[in-house]
């Protein structure tokens, strides 16, 4: 947890952050992209202010976004209590949990599901996924 569910949301969210606001975030046209500040950053053109999310040739192919911006779900097939011990040790896991940066989830090896959400644990059902005919 304390490093692939790190990056993963680091990975997830600078393609979610460069999809839903690229001005902001994005690095704008890579065909006009000059390397600064010692490869921390780009800028596009000549001047402007540092741009350090992706390009947009990375999320759009011209015509339409490449990804859709989701928040990470992280599923660990673990004992619950083991996954709350890490939760608890680590404050950059604990934050990323608790203010719900990404969707916890851990599976029981009787294949139930449940989610950690305000502090807790939630079970859900481990039936068929939800298809939005209801």
């Amino acid at each position: 947890m304390t490093a692939p569910m790190v990056v993963a949301h680091w990975i997830n969210l600078q393609y979610y952050a460069s999809t839903v606001a690229p001005e902001r975030y994005g690095s704008g046209n890579k065909v006009l992209h000059n390397v600064a500040c010692g490869h921390i950053g780009v800028f596009e053109g000549n001047t402007g202010d540092l741009r350090v999310g992706l390009s947009r040739q990375s999320v759009h192919d011209g015509g339409r976004w490449m990804h859709t911006p989701l928040r990470l779900s992280v599923f660990i097939e673990a004992p619950r209590d083991m996954i709350d011990r890490v939760i608890a040790r680590h404050a950059t896991v604990r934050q990323l949990v608790e203010n719900e940066w990404l969707h916890l989830f851990r599976i029981d090896g009787d294949g139930s599901i449940e989610a950690r959400r305000c502090g807790g644990w939630k079970e859900r059902s481990a039936g068929p996924a939800h298809t939005g005919q209801e």
